[in-house]
């Protein structure tokens, strides 16, 4: 069994997280620097098995696309023509910065921690991941 990664694609920073095999439960995996993901995807697709990819996708709350919507979509066209044997999907990301921000809260953490925005990325991804999990099982 393979496993579903999931993706908050950022100009800086790409948060990046990942299932269990049976695709139940999403984790957070790490935040990369945007101009080395397709170098760690590469890499990863050959470490673990993926069976398909889950990128957020930034929707205005009126429904609209915004500012970042051409970067995601020009990420999902190179994911399919890269890895055509993968599948990618997109899901609504609205909101996920902001419960992540609530979740690093709500668990405790230092201002420090609390301030790092590559940890929101993670969480984010995690998010995306497992609201798509939630979604389709």
């Amino acid at each position: 069994m393979g496993r579903a990664l999931g993706i908050d694609f950022g100009a800086k920073r790409t948060g990046v997280a990942i299932s269990d095999p049976e695709k139940i439960i999403a984790s957070g995996l790490t935040t990369i620097p945007t101009h080395s993901f397709n170098d760690f995807i590469a890499n990863l697709i050959i470490d673990d098995n993926i069976d398909f990819f889950v990128v957020g996708d930034p929707i205005n709350l009126d429904g609209g696309k915004n500012d970042n919507s051409n970067h995601i979509q020009g990420l999902i066209k190179r994911l399919k023509k890269q890895y055509p044997d993968i599948p990618v999907y997109s899901i609504d990301e609205r909101f996920t910065s902001k419960i992540a921000k609530q979740t690093i809260l709500s668990g405790g953490l230092g201002k420090q921690k609390r301030r790092n925005k590559g940890l929101v990325d993670k969480i984010s991804a995690t998010i995306i991941l497992q609201d798509f999990l939630d979604s389709s099982s």
